[in-house]
């Protein structure tokens, strides 16, 4: 028992060691994680209690949405409307942000998430999650505005997902290492199960829908091209392994190394993911992982939001190649 260490004791333990620490992020991150726990009984039991398929409404993505995006996401404004050291709420699945019931003026901290990412795999029984951040507001005081969540991801204070699998993941950092808990159902609580979670140097997976090779800019092909060649050592044993489900392809590659790209191409030359709610904080995980996130030019940390729903393209993973795919846009699409 002495290594049951639970999220909510490994927080309080981090949290200590601050000496200006409240208290707060141990509530704030407790509400979070209480909120995925029920989205994962519910994803568990989904089949059962009538909450698969579509609504027949779009969102302000114009994705369709489906039942278990709408009661994730009103689960996760219910729970947080009440934190009071949380100021405003932005979701994936709203247009506009909100200002939270208890920490309209004062509260410290916006939370931004993906209630549900990859919601279009429920129906399958694909490993689907939640993705979140954290940011510190810099005027108190006053009710938040869209302008407070147009901040670099370099100043995240936090982000984590959940993903909801064969068991349910909880991985998070406050930018001093990643840390990952398996939520035991037989006791309701998630117990450390992946201390400091480092990114394998290894590029065991790469993951890219190549049926959108058709629309790929020169670079992506190369990189890709470079890559399945397996002329190199390092990708003599690279597979392919892309499930189209975002936080359950970051995971499998934070714990095995590798790539993600869902890069910028003729169709979409911004990209399809959403800055905010995806990139943002997987970047800053995996950077604290070990690895790298850029949108084929730049770090993603270092891109400034100019809206809530600003979409970006997306290269996560293992340093040497995302240097490799700088390499590719360098060499293959100049600007």
């Amino acid at each position: 028992m002495a290594d049951f260490i639970t999220l909510s004791r490994h927080i309080l333990q981090n949290e200590r060691r601050h000496e200006q620490a409240k208290g707060d992020f141990t509530i704030l991150l407790g509400h979070i994680a209480t909120a995925t726990k029920v989205v994962s009984r519910n994803v568990n039991r989904a089949g059962l209690i009538n909450v698969l398929g579509m609504t027949g409404d779009t969102n302000v993505q114009g994705e369709e949405v489906t039942k278990l995006d709408i009661i994730a996401n009103e689960l996760l404004v219910l729970l947080l409307d009440d934190v009071p050291m949380v100021c405003g709420l932005a979701s994936e699945e709203d247009e506009s942000f909100r200002t939270t019931r208890a920490g309209r003026l004062n509260g410290r901290y916006l939370v931004c998430f993906d209630p549900l990412d990859g919601s279009s795999n429920i129906d399958v029984n694909v490993s689907i999650g939640t993705i979140f951040s954290i940011h510190r507001r810099a005027n108190i005081g006053t009710e938040a505005t869209e302008s407070d969540f147009f901040a670099p991801g370099s100043e995240l204070v936090a982000a984590g997902y959940a993903v909801y699998g064969s068991s349910t993941v909880f991985v998070y950092t406050t930018g001093e290492g990643v840390d990952g808990f398996t939520l035991d159902p037989g006791v309701g609580e998630y117990v450390l199960s992946h201390p400091k979670m480092a990114l394998p140097d290894t590029a065991k997976c790469l993951s890219v829908n190549e049926m959108n090779r058709h629309q790929w800019f020169d670079s992506t092909r190369a990189f890709v091209d470079h890559i399945i060649a397996r002329d190199s050592p390092r990708y003599a044993k690279t597979t392919g392994r892309y499930i189209g489900s975002l936080v359950a392809d970051f995971h499998r590659n934070l714990i095995y190394g590798g790539v993600f790209c869902y890069p910028g191409d003729k169709k979409s030359p911004s990209g399809k993911l959403r800055l905010l709610y995806e990139a943002q904080p997987l970047a800053f995980l995996i950077e604290q992982a070990g690895g790298a996130a850029i949108d084929g030019r730049q770090p993603i940390s270092d891109i400034v939001p100019q809206n809530l729903h600003q979409r970006v393209p997306l290269i996560i993973g293992n340093r040497e190649e995302i240097e490799l795919y700088q390499r590719m846009v360098d060499k293959h699409d100049p600007a």
